[in-house]
């Protein structure tokens, strides 16, 4: 995420959770939620410091990546998941692309079963 300019609060992260200031990327927490949802993509809209929006607007998401590696994912799959977020992100008014994002995301996520049968 630093690597394509996102404001990563505190400079990085020490654990489970990223909280990003989009100002930057002049998208709202709450316009990107609602994209990346349409994505197929989890993310919650989140204040952060200093946030000139409201708390029902936002200037930023809060991402986890508990649901993903509980799925299985390594460190190696982390660039398909930033370049995805960043890709909705950076056109979150285009629903042909959503919908080619959610496409791939579904796909690859299939490798990473939810509720493996147990034998």
């Amino acid at each position: 995420m630093v690597e394509k300019e996102y404001q990563i609060i505190s400079g990085g992260t020490d654990n489970h959770l990223v909280l990003i200031d989009l100002r930057n990327k002049n998208i709202s927490g709450k316009k990107a939620e609602q994209a990346l949802v349409l994505a197929d993509i989890t993310a919650n809209k989140n204040m952060v410091p200093y946030d000139d929006k409201s708390a029902f607007v936002t200037s930023g998401i809060r991402l986890g990546v508990p649901a993903i590696t509980t799925r299985g994912m390594k460190e190696e799959h982390m660039q398909f998941v930033v370049n995805s977020i960043d890709k909705v992100l950076m056109n979150a008014d285009n629903t042909t692309i959503l919908q080619s994002v959610k496409k791939d995301v579904n796909g690859f996520m299939s490798q990473f079963v939810l509720y493996p049968e147990l034998g």
